[in-house]
């Protein structure tokens, strides 16, 4: 019999979730984010289905493209850290992507390698993030060197640093960045993502590229709810159940001590399987039906959970680590991180299921 821990990817959910994303989006067309594997869902299905609502993709580096355009995904493609050398710039040409220029450097290799500029070119604004990009008062310049080296279609882009809250002040100056610009360019124009979809920021732009939301996870708090659905739930069943006194530990350093008679039920999940590790005693598992709380700490291949007050508990019983009934968002608030980390760092150890 297979080990029982396993990772079911709703793909259902994700074109209900790419289908209220459109409806905040507006006329704004889509550039769906499937980075980092699709944020750990499965670059490729989940890229196929998606396909059928969104208008385009999002990826980091030119390798995730190839991937996606050798899988058959024909939609405009963007680099979102544009191409590092010279054998980008090439592939890039051959497989008809658009890349985000965020430095001379990567213009100057545009320069070299004579290809023509027939994709859409990005060019990476700063308006506040401090990350990546030019400084808005070069936009225009960057713009005409461009048009001059044969570019014939412009996108300026930028990236909220802080999103998740609209009226911040790091947000509002953001935005009055990004407006100044806008009335500067007939270039088309991006800068929401997820958490500026949601927040309903600068989505009269020709783009947004929502993330996190496509696979049910954003949080960003709103007054007026949205429907998105958990993609990934993160399955098992109890193994073993162990009876242990009053003054007891339980895991790798007597973290826990039982302050009562207990029963405790251990679970085939850790951290080898992506569970964090620093997840603390008290942390939700959804056990058939039911929350109980993590107790000891997170093994490689284990975990152990308190089910004392589950006096019919039984092995084979269902776990969720997380999904449909326990956000992955409340267990990574326990593991003193965010939801994306737990999502993208799942290590393929448990098999992955698509469904349907």
């Amino acid at each position: 019999m297979p080990r029982p821990t396993t990772i079911a990817i709703d793909l259902d959910a994700l074109s209900l979730n790419a289908a209220a994303t459109g409806s905040l989006a507006g006329n704004s067309r889509i550039l769906a984010s499937v980075k980092a594997n699709a944020y750990g869902h499965g670059m490729i299905r989940c890229s196929q289905k998606l396909s059928e609502i969104v208008d385009g993709f999002a990826v980091a580096f030119c390798e995730e493209a190839v991937a996606l355009r050798e899988a058959g995904i024909d939609l405009p493609m963007l680099l979102l850290e544009g191409p590092f050398d010279r054998c980008d710039v090439d592939a890039i040409h051959e497989h008809g992507l658009m890349m985000t220029l965020h430095s001379h450097h990567q213009i100057d290799l545009l320069e070299q390698s004579c290809h023509p500029l027939t994709a859409p070119i990005w060019i990476k604004i700063d308006s506040g993030m401090h990350r990546l990009g030019f400084c808005p008062a070069e936009a225009p310049q960057i713009e005409k060197r461009l048009r001059e080296l044969g570019a014939q279609s412009i996108t300026l882009i930028s990236h909220y640093a802080d999103g998740e809250h609209p009226h911040s002040a790091l947000t509002q100056e953001q935005q009055k960045v990004w407006q100044r610009l806008k009335n500067t360019t007939l270039s088309q124009t991006s800068m929401a993502n997820s958490a500026g979809v949601i927040n309903g920021l600068d989505t009269r732009s020709n783009w947004v590229r929502p993330g996190i939301m496509l696979y049910g996870a954003a949080h960003v708090a709103t007054e007026t709810p949205i429907s998105l659905e958990p993609v990934m739930s993160f399955n098992s069943e109890v193994m073993a159940l162990r009876e242990i006194t009053a003054g007891e530990s339980v895991g790798y350093g007597g973290r826990w001590r039982a302050t009562r008679d207990s029963l405790i039920a251990t679970i085939p999940a850790g951290y080898g399987d992506g569970y964090p590790r620093t997840a603390i005693d008290g942390t939700p598992v959804w056990l058939q039906g039911r929350r109980f709380p993590l107790v000891g700490r997170v093994s490689m291949d284990m975990i152990t959970v308190d089910v004392t007050d589950f006096s019919d508990c039984q092995v084979g019983a269902p776990v969720e680590l997380w999904g449909k009934h326990l956000a992955v968002n409340e267990v990574a608030e326990y593991a003193a991180t965010i939801g994306y980390e737990l999502l993208t760092r799942m290590t393929g150890r448990a098999p992955m299921n698509f469904v349907p």
